[in-house]
């Protein structure tokens, strides 16, 4: 499976305010840019976090890239996946809808009762892991599944788990042109962090995008 991290942060790294809300840090030209990746995508992914925080779609905005998805006969959206431990996903959730396939990661500490209501909306789970979800196994089973191409949009927790388990390929990140600040506002990778060994990236291109810069790093 080819993995491929996208993510909008602040000038001075941030994804969001210290309050985890939903800001918006590009323009036009890049949300253009996040519908085309998910678009080639089979496959979209966020953490649990992102989905309390911002409760997103992640469908496509561009009726011409659904009908060419529809021409290859993929469907319209890519599938959506959530890591999520514990079933924290609030059942009314819009990632949760029909409008495209969405799989929930989850660990075995996950409330079977919770699992159950998610499979009555249509939801496959993928059950790795005692407390936490092992992704290196979960993206084994999605990859038996036929998504090659996954895309993650965040948040700082899963990409730093990401990189910890050696899962990305590539990390686009467009750095806009504001100051966030706060010591508490989440980072382009949370978690624990390293302490050593830290992964080394590959600078593949930079672009300039919506009065701010597009880096593009293979990992």
């Amino acid at each position: 499976m080819h993995v491929v991290v996208n993510a909008a942060i602040s000038a001075d790294g941030k994804l969001s305010t210290r309050r985890r809300e939903q800001v918006t840090i590009s323009g036009p030209a890049d949300f253009d840019r996040v519908d085309a990746l998910r678009a080639k995508s089979d496959a979209v992914m966020v953490g649990v976090g992102t989905v309390l925080a911002d409760d997103p779609h992640l469908t496509l905005d561009d009726g011409e890239r659904i009908a060419a998805r529809e021409d290859r006969d993929e469907p319209p959206h890519p599938a959506r996946v959530v890591a999520d431990s514990r079933a924290r996903t609030p059942p009314d959730a819009r990632i949760v809808d029909d409008a495209a396939t969405t799989y929930l990661l989850v660990s075995e500490a996950a409330p079977t009762d919770r699992l159950d209501a998610f499979a009555e909306r249509g939801v496959e789970t993928v059950v790795t892991g005692e407390e936490r979800v092992d992704l290196s196994e979960a993206f084994s089973a999605l990859a038996s599944r036929g998504i090659e191409r996954l895309m993650v949009e965040g948040g700082g927790e899963l990409i730093f788990s990401l990189f910890e388990a050696g899962l990305v390929d590539e990390l686009s990140t467009y750095v806009g042109p504001t100051i966030i600040g706060g010591r508490d506002a989440p980072t382009l990778v949370d978690g624990e962090g390293f302490l050593e060994g830290f992964p080394a990236l590959e600078l593949a291109s930079v672009d300039r995008v919506d009065g701010g810069v597009l880096l593009r790093w293979y990992a």
